[in-house]
């Protein structure tokens, strides 16, 4: 299986360096790094262009800041395109420990003979920098999460998984097609996975650990909104929406309906800013994902 890892980068040149050497230092070595830069405007263009990779490489320089969605949805089109089997998706604060990758590929063959099936992702077990529960990434499984439990293995199933280390396949790709670009931030990756586990599960892969050096360990949490940090908000509410919407599951929308209330309710959110996660929510009653579909083998 050859893999090709995708690194979304922006403004972040420390924290990259760090999740380059992660992949350069795997186990089981990764075929080719692709590194996208959307348009960062610190020291990162000049890191990369001067930096000595030990693994096969390409830098790819957007002209504008497409947000992580586009980011992912380039690198992944690139990587299909170069005709790799596996596509290796993590954000630029994703520090891959050694052995990550193995048996995410593992996993997949092990699945293929035991399931009937190749899962169309396998995804890691997310860690905080003090070793816990990485609670920005935790994974939704499927109804019948514990059927692989059952069969004697070490992994479940799952529905939808964030983009912070998620082995997606070739075929996987061919059949459901990008991930959506116009999301910008936020949701994107639930989207695509669910959009994945649709034309067949994933598989959440304990023995493959990363970790996420998030500023604090928090998840979404509406009661946090604030002047500053709205906008990405207003971008997963949108995106939630207009998710429920594609799917045609309004139990994605009552959730976050739910969620919403419940965590800005005496929460000290301004109503300027509930008023502003409100018509996010409007839009995306008429806001689409793009999905596209990456050519064949160059």
């Amino acid at each position: 299986m050859k893999v090709a890892a995708v690194v979304v980068t922006y403004n972040r040149r420390e924290l990259l360096e760090q999740t380059l050497a992660g992949l350069e230092q795997q186990s089981r070595p990764v075929d080719k790094i692709f590194v996208i830069d959307n348009a960062s405007t610190d020291e990162t263009e000049a890191y990369l262009a001067s930096r000595a990779f030990t693994v096969e490489h390409r830098v790819v320089r957007l002209p504008e800041n497409t947000g992580g969605a586009g980011g992912f949805s380039e690198g992944t089109r690139l990587a299909y395109e170069e005709g790799f089997d596996g596509v290796w998706l993590m954000d630029d604060d994703t520090i891959p420990r050694e052995g990550a990758l193995a048996p995410l590929v593992t996993t997949l063959g092990d699945a293929e003979e035991r399931l009937g099936f190749r899962p169309s992702f396998a995804c890691s077990m997310v860690l905080w920098k003090d070793g816990s529960m990485c609670e920005m990434n935790t994974p939704e499984p499927t109804w019948d999460w514990i059927r692989p439990l059952a069969l004697g293995a070490d992994y479940t199933l799952m529905k939808s998984c964030s983009f912070v280390s998620v082995l997606v396949t070739r075929q996987a790709i061919h059949a459901v097609g990008l991930p959506s670009a116009n999301f910008f931030i936020w949701y994107d990756d639930a989207e695509y996975t669910q959009r994945l586990s649709k034309y067949r599960p994933g598989v959440f892969v304990p023995a493959s650990k990363v970790d996420h050096l998030l500023p604090q360990n928090r998840g979404v949490n509406f009661g946090d909104v604030n002047d500053q940090n709205v906008w990405k908000f207003e971008y997963g509410v949108r995106n939630q929406i207009a998710s429920a919407i594609r799917f045609r599951n309004p139990a994605l929308a009552v959730d976050l309906v739910e969620r919403v209330y419940a965590q800005t309710r005496g929460s000290g959110v301004s109503r300027a800013n509930k008023v502003r996660l409100l018509k996010a929510a409007a839009r995306g009653l008429r806001f689409r994902p793009e999905i596209k579909h990456a050519r064949s083998v160059r």
